[in-house]
């Protein structure tokens, strides 16, 4: 894990894996839990003044992103989750191999089925339910096709996974250049099997 210093004083109550990565800039505060692989990254909020949040295994939590709670409910995220750039989770939860797009916001007692994608300025409204594998966007977010979409959103967690671990060495172009090529082929075809789900164990 990558912290800045003095963040020591975040530490309270937290449970962040080491093989997470945390940005510099990100902020982490109150019960918040990340797992192996995931990572929060710059200028990205997390924060529990009561109930908790709870972030799956290769997780990406991007940049601009605040997550936080309600009074009455924590906010939970699965496995394999891709939260995009300024987007707000607030005490709902998502399962796993959920995309939500830049922008997006998803409110208190709200459950977005695994496998589904926000779009991008959507917002899903309290107490929503998603079904699994569902395509939702609007104000309010509304359905508006009916996928699976769990492995195109794992091999976007992949890649994001790839891009924290190259981040952690000071690393700043792990999109780039035939080496990544063949890497993203490989995976996809992990995924395409869904023999990726056996790696979660080995973050």
């Amino acid at each position: 894990m990558s912290v800045r210093p003095g963040a020591a004083a975040y530490a309270r109550m937290q449970s962040i894996d080491e093989r997470a990565w945390v940005a510099p800039t990100a902020q982490v505060f109150g019960r918040v839990a990340l797992g192996a692989g995931s990572s929060l990254w710059h200028n990205a909020v997390a924060r529990a003044e009561c109930q908790e949040i709870r972030i799956g295994r290769c997780t990406n939590v991007q940049d601009f992103v605040m997550i936080h709670v309600g009074f009455d409910h924590p906010t939970r995220i699965g496995d394999f989750c891709s939260v995009a750039h300024h987007a707000t989770v607030h005490g709902c939860t998502l399962e796993d191999a959920v995309l939500v797009g830049v922008g997006a916001v998803i409110m208190d007692g709200a459950v977005v089925g695994a496998g589904s994608i926000v779009a991008g300025g959507a917002v899903v409204p309290e107490g929503r339910i998603i079904p699994p594998g569902s395509v939702v966007a609007g104000v309010p977010a509304k359905p508006i096709a009916a996928r699976d979409h769990a492995r195109a959103n794992r091999m976007n967690a992949w890649l994001y996974h790839r891009n924290a671990q190259a981040y952690r060495r000071g690393e700043h172009r792990a999109w780039d250049g035939p080496e990544f090529e063949a890497w993203r082929r490989a995976q996809q075809a992990l995924v395409d099997a869904d023999r990726d789900l056996a790696l979660l164990d080995s973050l």
